[in-house]
C-alpha cells in the first residue's frame, strides 16, 4: 500500500514537474517579441531593420474594424561601448505606428510618426506594415566615429487603448492588448 502510494505521488510529481516546464515555453511562443534584427547604414544614417512576431491579439482586428485604434511605439537606444566607463548613450529615437480603420472607404490607414499614412484594403498587410520595421534611420553617422563599436537597445510597447468617456472599463477585453517586449541589444561597428 505504502509503495502504491508514494508511486502515486511520484506520477503527480511528475506531471506538475512537466507542466511547470512546459507552461512558461509555450507561453514564451505567444509573447510579443522582436526578431530579425540587423542594423546597417546608407550614406547618411544608421538605419534599423526589425520584426515584431505576435504583436497582435486574436480579437484585435474585430476591434480595429469596430472603430478602435491600435498603436505601436519602437523605442531606439544608441550607446557607444566603452571599456573603462559607463557606455556613452548617443541619442534616442522614438517611432509611434497607428492602425485606423475607415468605415466608409473599408480600408485601413497606417500612420507612422512624421510620415504620410499608408492604405491597405484588408487587415493582414495592414498588420504586416505595422510590424514591419524597415529602414528606420537611428542615428546619423555624423555622430558617431569610425572604428568604435555601438550597440543599440530596441522595444516595442502597444500604447494603452483609450475610448471615449473611459469605455475601456466597459469593453474590458482592451486592457489585453497591452503589452511591452523585452529590451533586444543589437551590436553593430562604424
Amino acid at each position: 500500500m505504502k509503495r502504491l502510494k508514494n508511486r502515486f505521488f511520484g506520477v503527480i510529481f511528475s506531471v506538475l514537474l512537466v507542466t511547470i516546464l512546459c507552461f512558461p515555453a509555450l507561453n514564451h511562443a505567444a509573447n510579443p517579441r522582436i526578431m530579425d534584427i540587423l542594423i546597417t547604414n546608407d550614406f547618411e544614417n544608421v538605419l534599423l531593420y526589425a520584426r515584431l512576431v505576435n504583436g497582435f491579439k486574436p480579437k484585435m482586428e474585430m476591434a480595429v474594424s469596430a472603430g478602435i485604434s491600435a498603436a505601436f511605439t519602437l523605442w531606439v537606444e544608441v550607446y557607444e561601448e566603452r571599456p573603462l566607463l559607463w557606455d556613452r548613450k548617443i541619442k534616442t529615437r522614438e517611432i509611434t505606428r497607428t492602425l485606423k480603420y475607415d468605415n466608409l472607404t473599408k480600408t485601413y490607414s497606417v500612420f507612422t510618426t512624421q510620415s504620410e499614412p499608408v492604405v491597405f484594403h484588408n487587415f493582414e498587410n495592414a498588420q504586416k506594415a505595422m510590424s514591419d520595421f524597415n529602414g528606420i534611420a537611428i542615428v546619423p553617422l555624423s555622430a558617431l566615429t569610425r572604428g568604435n563599436s555601438y550597440y543599440a537597445l530596441v522595444k516595442v510597447k502597444m500604447d494603452k487603448v483609450r475610448l471615449p468617456l473611459h469605455m475601456e472599463y466597459v469593453f474590458f477585453f482592451v486592457s489585453y492588448w497591452d503589452f511591452e517586449t523585452s529590451w533586444y541589444r543589437q551590436k553593430f561597428s562604424y
